[in-house]
C-alpha cells in the first residue's frame, strides 16, 4: 500500500463532507442545545470561549482530514484483496471504523472526564455518521 496510489482528491471531498455533517449534527437546530445543556453550560456562554474559532475549525478539519485518509487506506487494502470496492463495503467500513475506533475509544475519556452518556453518545453518533459518509464518498469516488 503506497500512499500516493491514494485519489487524494476523493479524500478532500470526504473530509469537507465529513465536516459539513459535523457542522449541521451541531448546529443550533440540532444536538448543539442538548450536548451544550448535557456538558454543563447554558444558553449565554460561548463556545471555545478564549480559544481561537479558527484554530478551533481548522484542528476539526485537519481531523477529518485524518480519518478520511484512514478509511482510504482501509477501503484500498480490501480493494486489493477483492479486486473492487462497492458503496456497501464503503458504508460498512465508514460505520465499522466509526464504531470501533472513534465511539470507542472516546467513552471512557467521556466518562471519566464526567461529562457522561449523553455528550458522549451525542458526539460519538455523530463520529460514526461523518465517518460512514467519508466511506461512501471514497466509495463511490473509486
Amino acid at each position: 500500500m503506497h500512499f500516493e496510489t491514494l485519489n487524494w482528491w476523493a479524500i478532500l471531498v470526504a473530509a469537507v463532507a465529513a465536516f459539513a455533517v459535523g457542522a449541521i449534527w451541531f448546529g443550533p437546530k440540532t444536538f448543539f442545545p442538548i450536548w451544550w445543556k448535557a456538558m454543563g453550560f447554558d444558553e449565554t456562554q460561548t463556545p471555545g470561549a478564549g480559544s481561537s474559532m479558527g484554530l478551533v475549525f481548522g484542528l476539526t478539519f485537519v481531523a477529518q482530514l485524518v480519518m478520511s485518509v484512514s478509511v482510504a487506506v482501509v477501503l484500498s487494502l480490501l480493494a486489493q484483496a477483492n479486486g473492487s470496492v462497492s458503496v456497501l463495503d464503503g458504508l460498512v467500513t465508514g460505520v465499522t471504523l466509526g464504531i470501533g475506533f472513534a465511539a470507542a475509544s472516546s467513552l471512557s475519556h467521556r466518562l471519566f472526564a464526567g461529562h457522561g452518556f449523553t455528550v458522549w453518545l451525542i458526539e460519538a453518533s455523530g463520529d460514526v455518521v461523518g465517518m460512514t459518509v467519508i466511506g461512501v464518498v471514497l466509495a463511490l469516488w473509486r
